[in-house]
């Protein structure tokens, strides 16, 4: 006999005012949330599209906070990089951003995160780092992504996202992800190594291309 799971509970988010948040991608309504359990600040980000390019489900990132990429442009990661590409694809082709705090460092927060990033100077890729300081790989929780977007109504969504943890979670929550977007940034030689453990020990959907080899330099003249 099959057993009937039913979805797990979102958690209870309290939604602000909406606002209109001019920004260079263009114009969002912006509405704060707070998560009854934790008493965390999220915020959401929303646009209608642009004319005619529009597409079934409306298109949703869950981008976990990163001060270092968001706000000072780091390029130890891609997080700055897919803050701003997944806003320009949600102004134009509608849909919702939802920025999580307490997400900092995949959930062990700033000060822990510049300790791994001292054990990744020492020779630790992302994942030994976080496992040398006795700590989770991935400590994030989506349930108030989940409550959020069922208080926008948005419980069909193509969720723009190289994560399938991400995916999944939702779908434990109640949503209904119809396709994944891949996000695509650029990878550099300063978070190469970051991406590539990302996808070969974390099972992120990420094409690194190799490393382009130097033109051979020119011998002496004979």
């Amino acid at each position: 006999m099959t057993e009937n799971h039913s979805p797990e509970p979102a958690s209870i988010v309290t939604g602000g005012p909406v606002v209109t948040l001019p920004t260079r991608f263009g114009r969002f309504a912006v509405q704060a949330w707070i998560d009854a359990a934790t008493g965390a600040e999220h915020l959401s980000l929303s646009a209608p599209g642009e004319a005619g390019t529009g597409t079934d489900d409306p298109v949703v990132r869950l981008h976990s906070e990163c001060l270092t990429g968001d706000v000072f442009g780091s390029y130890r990661c891609d997080c700055g990089e897919q803050l701003d590409y997944a806003l320009e694809k949600i102004h134009r082709l509608g849909g919702t951003l939802v920025y999580l705090r307490g997400h900092e460092g995949r959930g062990i927060g700033l000060a822990n995160k510049i300790k791994a990033y001292s054990l990744q100077e020492a020779g630790a890729d992302t994942v030994e780092a976080n496992e040398q300081l006795g700590l989770p790989v991935d400590s994030r929780d989506y349930a108030a992504a989940a409550g959020i977007l069922h208080s926008l109504g948005l419980t069909r969504i193509a969720l723009l996202s190289n994560n399938p943890l991400k995916s999944a979670d939702l779908s434990r929550h109640g949503i209904t992800v119809t396709r994944t977007v891949p996000t695509e940034v650029p990878a550099r030689s300063e978070n190469r190594r970051y991406l590539e453990t990302k996808r070969d020990r974390m099972h992120h959907t990420l094409e690194v291309p190799a490393t382009e080899p130097s033109p051979p330099s020119e011998g002496p003249s004979k």
